[in-house]
């Protein structure tokens, strides 16, 4: 660990490089704040800047509270790890990942989880319902995945993304949730409002007979929220703020 202290990729890679290490590992260390990472099994990723196909990763077996800007792991999409990493990384996790960055150039930024309230909602056949202001924020943007088993194997990439299509969220059933974005922020938030819409079902189903709002009501909803998100000065704004969250909480990522 002194060693991997110790090392800095700084002066290693390009300013642009390095401006997205420092938000991917502040990615990292919001899940962990917010009680969504599970030890080193789930995986964020992000697209490095320029004309290769490149993208970060964490390394496999660091707690995501390690993770900084120089110990993630740049890979390219053949899954060959490149200066400077020095890690290994989730096979599962690039197998994801690689499918993402290959298929979708718009995103940046991919973020998959095992939160209890979103493995609990994918285990349920309806899936996520429309009982939440916080759900119909997103409920038009959720592709579904069915399961199988580990992804580990190269066929389900092209089922991943197939489901996917053009959509920025997805509910990979039994098994997680996963949502992807221009920016950082964009990814960010909209796990966030899908993990606190899963938690708020699994609450809502302990207790009577549920609310659920018809299409309609879904679309208004959802194109007002979406008015807002697209805004690339929020976006800016917004992600200054979170991480001046994380300098404070969780200090170190940056380094």
């Amino acid at each position: 660990m002194d060693d991997q202290a110790a090392f800095s990729a700084r002066e290693l890679v390009t300013d642009e490089e390095w401006q997205a290490r420092c938000s991917l590992a502040a990615l990292y260390r919001l899940v962990r704040m917010h009680g969504w990472d599970d030890l080193f099994f789930t995986h964020i990723s992000m697209r490095v800047p320029g004309p290769d196909e490149h993208f970060l990763i964490n390394p496999f077996g660091l707690l995501y509270e390690d993770v900084t800007a120089s110990n993630l792991v740049k890979v390219d999409l053949e899954g060959n790890v490149l200066p400077p990493s020095r890690y290994g990384i989730n096979p599962a996790g690039f197998t994801i990942h690689s499918a993402l960055h290959a298929a979708r150039h718009d995103v940046k930024v991919a973020i998959h989880l095992h939160s209890d309230a979103g493995v609990a909602v994918a285990a349920q056949k309806g899936g996520l319902r429309p009982i939440s202001q916080l759900a119909m924020n997103i409920m038009n943007d959720i592709a579904y995945h069915d399961y199988e088993g580990l992804a580990l194997e190269e066929d389900e990439k092209v089922r991943l993304v197939g489901d996917l299509g053009e959509k920025n969220l997805m509910i990979l059933r039994n098994h997680g949730t996963l949502a992807v974005g221009d920016h950082p922020f964009s990814a960010y938030v909209r796990l966030y409002l899908l993990e606190r819409a899963c938690k708020i079902q699994v609450m809502a189903q302990a207790g009577g007979e549920l609310v659920e709002w018809d299409q309609k009501m879904q679309d208004r909803v959802f194109g007002q929220s979406s008015e807002i998100a697209s805004n690339e000065l929020f976006k800016e704004i917004a992600w200054a703020a979170v991480l001046d969250r994380v300098r404070r909480e969780s200090p170190g990522f940056d380094v």
